[in-house]
């Protein structure tokens, strides 16, 4: 009897429904879409930062380089790095904060901002007075100078205005 009831009733077999498209995504897929090319202009900048604080870095040791090359023992030296110092520092630190100090305080504040020590109470000193002396002061140490402006230089170049 069964056969006979199937046989009258003429069922046929289940259909599946056709699989979903491929085109157009569901709105998850364009949110997550979104969010990755969001954060991949995110990375590129940050990288194109870097590379253009890499740059500016490379040059500032150049020109380091430049006045260590001259080996001109003179004032005139000890005021090129003074400078150099002070264009770094009003490049990367609020003006209000760098461009008025001069002697102690200058040095207070390239200890204080990376110079570990080595303006005040190292061979940094002379850059308080010595670019304003006639002479070169008796205690100018050239290479300590140096390297001392070149790791300041090293610290800061990388910073970000304000950072």
């Amino acid at each position: 009897m069964n056969d006979t009831v199937a046989e009258s009733l003429q069922l046929r077999d289940i259909h599946l429904p056709p699989p979903p498209d491929f085109w157009p995504p569901a709105p998850g897929w364009w949110l997550l879409v979104a969010i990755l090319l969001a954060l991949l202009a995110w990375a590129l900048v940050i990288a194109w930062r870097r590379a253009r604080l890499r740059q500016a870095q490379r040059r500032l040791l150049a020109l380091l380089d430049e006045l260590e090359r001259r080996g001109t023992h003179e004032p005139r030296q000890l005021a090129q790095l003074s400078i150099l110092l002070r264009r770094i520092a009003l490049m990367h630190y609020p003006r209000g904060e760098v461009a008025g100090l001069a002697g102690e305080a200058w040095l207070h504040f390239l200890d204080s901002s990376g110079g570990n020590g080595g303006f005040a109470n190292g061979p940094g000193r002379v850059l308080a007075e010595g670019p304003y002396m006639p002479e070169l002061p008796g205690e100018y140490d050239p290479v300590g100078v140096t390297a001392l402006v070149r790791d300041w230089i090293r610290k800061n170049a990388g910073r970000r205005n304000g950072a």
